[in-house]
């Protein structure tokens, strides 16, 4: 089982309807979790701790996040980081200042996107730097509960400027499901993925191959998205309780109930 967080178990600082009592019903169940976040402004710690006073508890091991997918890439290749990143993610880079190259890394950065700050990581770029982008989300639901640009619209506007593709580490990225699931000795085909997003929880999921996934209706979710992209989801459910729900009972009888889109 892969979890989204935003829009699927949480709205911010605050829990959705069901959701700590479903995640307690997967756990009982003996179902492996792991809860997979596209967040890019906060460290992995303060997510943690926020799902704790909520009272969902998440051990830090269960939790995957782009900014952890990006420090082991530039560990990897031996790169230090140029941050296009929110402040309150800066500190999650530290050590890494001694590498041989350089690699812009973009993320959700608020309201440090600026012409200064993005003029900059297009010079770094043209400069040769490498460019990975934490994710390419198209919106997301803000603390208004208003829909907001995430951080794809910027990472779009520097491919185009630069002429470059980054690497993308967070969903909609294969990899970053298919790293989840290493970490479970689980097999794609094996695997249910939950989220709000259409784009890059269903879509990336199924295209991934994983088993299945299904688009909530809480969070980011407006009515339609189920149809508009490629692969559709498994099935449209209500939240993250009518979700545990189908899950359980396609273990239950090992087939995808009859309800799917």
């Amino acid at each position: 089982m892969l979890l989204d967080l935003l829009g699927v178990v949480c709205d911010g600082d605050t829990p959705i309807a069901g959701a700590a009592k479903a995640i307690k019903r997967l756990r009982d169940a003996a179902l492996p979790l792991r809860f997979v976040s596209n967040t890019t402004r906060s460290p992995r710690s303060k997510i943690v701790a926020q799902l704790a006073a909520m009272g969902i508890k998440v051990a830090d091991e269960e939790l995957l996040t782009p900014a952890q997918a990006a420090i082991e890439w530039l560990r990897r290749h031996g790169c230090q980081p140029h941050l296009l990143v929110h402040p309150d993610l800066e500190a999650e880079f530290s050590g890494l200042e001694g590498g041989s190259s350089k690699a812009v890394v973009v993320g959700d950065a608020g309201e440090a996107f600026g012409y200064a700050s993005l003029n900059r990581a297009f010079r770094a770029l043209s400069a040769g730097a490498d460019f990975v982008a934490l994710a390419t989300n198209r919106i997301f639901k803000d603390a208004d509960g208003q829909l907001s640009l995430d951080a794809g619209a910027f990472v779009a506007a520097l491919e185009f400027a630069s002429g470059r593709s980054p690497v993308v580490l967070g969903k909609p990225s294969a990899d970053f499901f298919l790293s989840a699931l290493a970490d479970l000795n689980c097999p794609a085909a094996d695997a249910v993925m939950v989220g709000d997003d259409a784009e890059s929880d269903v879509a990336g999921a199924l295209s991934a191959g994983l088993g299945a996934a299904l688009l909530v209706r809480t969070g980011k979710y407006r009515p339609g998205d189920e149809t508009r992209f490629d692969p559709a989801p498994t099935a449209l459910v209500d939240d993250l309780t009518a979700a545990t729900d189908w899950i359980l009972e396609a273990r239950r009888t090992e087939t995808y109930p009859a309800d799917a889109l």
